[in-house]
């Protein structure tokens, strides 16, 4: 039988701020409790940057980490791939900040922009490009400051987000964390549900997108719940069908932590045990992009997983965008 060749995570990193932003904390700001976030969330805790701190700040810390996981150096870097909702500025891109941080000058960088889903979409392309032998070393990123785009006067989104990074480094493989498979989708037509308006082409800033407050995330909650329970479950069946597996496969779901009543609706649609998926929005709250490559890591650090695991990673998100990976441990 022909050997299929494949890329591997072979390094993984992550980065949280240390600054905690308390349930109790957030009551100060708003009309709220810790048992209304708690019950409706899952979340108690979330970690926020200082002013002076920038995204790609929290995305070096990362690499870095991985960097080291994988005994790769930067000069060895081939191409950084950030997704990203949080960008430093609108260009250039996070990734060259990234690229010129890192001392990665053969590098190519640039970002992507798939909100929640972003990673895996981030994964798929260092993948393809690994597989054919375009680039030997990709550095794939996931990294967001979510505090600078909340409002924290709206007590229906700044409970949710925020900030951290996770990176990974994608190489052929050396027969750990293989990527097996990737799907990716969206649906332009829902964009209104989870969106930040102003400050593009559509809605430029100026005094009205300020006093209006069009320059932090909105959040359509109730459409967007019924829309990501079906979507997670539709995405996780689709993943198992195209590679020939069952759910009974999957020893782990990593999902995006968006929220915890939408992961416990989608596992019990699935009748799958909720300690079948990897959670840890408790601590982190909603951190988009970087949520699952802080998820991987700390289970790869915590040896959570035994070698040969089948993993399944899944995320939904703006867009609206979803995506799904398939990754043997």
């Amino acid at each position: 039988m022909k050997n299929v060749c494949r890329a591997s995570i072979t390094g993984i990193g992550s980065f949280l701020p240390p600054k905690i932003l308390s349930n109790d904390d957030l009551l100060k700001m708003v009309d709220t409790s810790d048992e209304w976030i708690t019950k409706r969330t899952g979340i108690k805790e979330r970690r926020i940057v200082d002013n002076g701190t920038a995204t790609s700040d929290l995305a070096v810390e990362a690499s870095l980490r991985a960097l080291d996981d994988a005994k790769v150096l930067p000069s060895e870097i081939d191409l950084i791939v950030t997704s990203t909702i949080t960008p430093d500025c609108l260009f250039p891109s996070t990734s060259c900040f990234i690229q010129e941080k890192l001392g990665a000058k053969k590098a190519g960088a640039f970002d992507i922009l798939a909100a929640c889903a972003g990673f895996i979409y981030a994964l798929s392309i260092a993948k393809n490009f690994v597989i054919p032998g375009t680039r030997n070393t990709v550095l794939v990123v996931g990294a967001e400051c979510l505090s600078k785009v909340t409002d924290y006067t709206d007590r229906s989104t700044c409970i949710l987000f925020g900030d951290g990074a996770g990176a990974a480094v994608v190489q052929k493989s050396n027969g750990k964390r293989e990527i097996i498979t990737t799907l990716l989708g969206a649906d332009g037509s829902q964009a209104d549900l989870l969106m930040l308006p102003a400050g593009g082409s559509r809605l430029p800033a100026s005094h009205e997108t300020v006093n209006s407050r069009s320059h932090y995330i909105k959040l359509k909650g109730k459409g967007l719940f019924k829309l990501a329970v079906n979507n997670m479950v539709d995405v996780i069946l689709k993943t198992v069908k195209n590679n020939n597996m069952s759910l009974e496969d999957i020893d782990m779901i990593i999902p995006h932590q968006s929220n915890i009543r939408i992961i416990e609706a989608a596992l019990e649609r699935l009748k799958m045990a909720r300690d079948k998926a990897y959670i840890n929005i408790d601590r982190f709250g909603n951190t988009s992009s970087a949520s699952i490559p802080i998820a991987i890591d700390e289970i790869d650090k915590n040896n959570l997983l035994k070698s040969g695991s089948t993993v399944l990673l899944v995320a939904f998100g703006g867009g609206l965008t979803w995506s799904s990976s398939i990754i043997k441990w």
